[in-house]
């Protein structure tokens, strides 16, 4: 069996250069740990072993009910004790180095975490839900070649304090604690999370794991599983495992029916295939008509966006309870493809409909500040390179050993979707200053 990355193999780096830690630096973070864990460090900072079961509950509700950061604020305990949990523990949150929000009100963080380490969050507020993108990883180690965060390089894997801690961070610039003696609003601002963010969330399994079963402690943030999506590009082995560990939605990153495409466009298909991954999702452990799969379909002009291209999606995902996502290329500095057109992209979505798969075409949301789908990149990485560093390697460089040429997108269409990456691109000046 392959073997597959998790959080205790995944890199480690030093602090980011000239980075001066925080003042609590070297206290042991409480938000991230899971309730055994928590007892356990309770235990071991000299809280009686009789009472850490009732302190960890405490602390559960004061950090993930009511939003605390500072002990002090923790009027249920003894102040005697509050003082000792202050010399051991923190609750300190990332550090929003920026906070933007576009026209349509989406709200991007860059977050600077431990160490100097930045990662990009999106909340996207609609009129039935408030969606939080999270991100699992600090760059992503599978360069898929139209994700701009796929050409910066893997940094290491998000804790589950970093992963929790960015749905708090959320959570704050919302205003969405309560606040005693005020009625609770009828409907939360943020109510769904999909692992969607920069990184590949089942290669960081257990830190994904454990955030995720905290975000849905029923005493805890209350996220509800079914409002809980994590998006994969296709790590195989890990799949069932989510299922039965995690019971979250599942999402997966397809964006091509055919295997010599989807090694160039997601390069992980080179490891576990198309064959592969559609197995494993008919034996996804919750796969049901009630918890459909999502597949995500990222639409690339006269690469896999013709008619048939969707008939042959169809036939791939037969028998499999779905819904198939269009997604709308986002543009990035230096990004070597375009968005289909409008009526490309309709046509595609009828023969999907059709085949009696929901096929929703996502409406763009947050493109004024570089926060849709596909375009997250930390802030600080962008302003280190420039736009044509970025097209030479999404090119074929180093982010993707992928051939200069993309295979023609059906047989029987000569041409079609041959033309060198990023030519099309340049042709109409698409490519941004960063």
């Amino acid at each position: 069996m392959t073997s597959v990355p998790t959080a205790a193999a995944a890199p480690l780096t030093q602090d980011t250069p000239g980075f001066a830690p925080k003042a609590t630096a070297g206290l042991r973070p409480l938000v991230g740990l899971t309730r055994p864990q928590m007892i356990e460090a309770l235990i071991e900072a000299g809280t009686p072993e009789g009472q850490a079961k009732m302190r960890a509950t405490q602390l559960w509700s004061w950090i993930y009910q009511r939003g605390a950061t500072d002990f002090a604020e923790m009027t249920s305990l003894a102040k005697g004790y509050r003082a000792q949990l202050a010399e051991h523990f923190r609750l300190d949150r990332p550090e929003i180095v920026t906070r933007q929000v576009s026209n349509d009100g989406t709200r991007k963080y860059l977050l600077r975490l431990s160490g100097g380490h930045e990662v990009e969050a999106v909340y996207i507020p609609e009129e039935d839900r408030g969606t939080l993108c999270v991100s699992s990883q600090v760059g992503c180690t599978l360069t898929c070649t139209f994700c701009h965060t796929g050409t910066q390089k893997l940094v290491r894997n998000l804790t589950p304090e970093e992963i929790v801690a960015q749905i708090l961070v959320c959570r704050d610039d919302l205003g969405e604690w309560p606040v005693a003696g005020q009625r609770p609003p009828e409907r939360r601002m943020l109510s769904n999370i999909v692992l969607m963010g920069m990184g590949e969330p089942l290669y960081n399994f257990e830190g994904v794991r454990d955030a995720m079963k905290i975000a849905m402690d029923n005493e805890g943030l209350s996220i509800s599983r079914r409002r809980i999506t994590l998006s994969t590009s296709g790590v195989v082995p890990n799949i069932a495992r989510a299922g039965a560990e995690i019971g979250s939605l599942l999402a997966i990153s397809l964006h091509a029916v055919r295997d010599e495409l989807r090694d160039v466009l997601v390069p992980i298909n080179r490891k576990w295939n198309l064959d592969a991954l559609l197995k494993a999702c008919r034996e996804y452990p919750r796969l049901s008509n009630a918890e459909r799969i999502t597949f995500e379909y990222v639409m690339l002009k006269d690469v896999n966006d013709s008619d048939a291209d969707a008939k042959r999606l169809v036939q791939l995902i037969a028998g499999i309870p779905a819904k198939i996502n269009l997604i709308p290329f986002n543009p990035w500095p230096g990004s070597p493809y375009e968005r289909s057109d409008w009526d490309r992209i309709e046509s595609f979505a009828e023969i999907v409909n059709r085949a009696g798969y929901a096929s929703p075409v996502r409406t763009p949301r947050g493109q004024d500040i570089m926060a849709a789908c596909g375009q997250l990149k930390s802030a600080t990485e962008r302003g280190r390179r420039k736009a044509s560093d970025i097209a030479a390697e999404a090119a074929g460089g180093q982010v993707s050993p992928a051939p200069a040429r993309l295979p023609p997108a059906h047989p029987g269409a000569p041409g079609r979707g041959t033309a060198p990456f990023g030519a099309g691109a340049r042709a109409r000046g698409m490519l941004q200053a960063p």
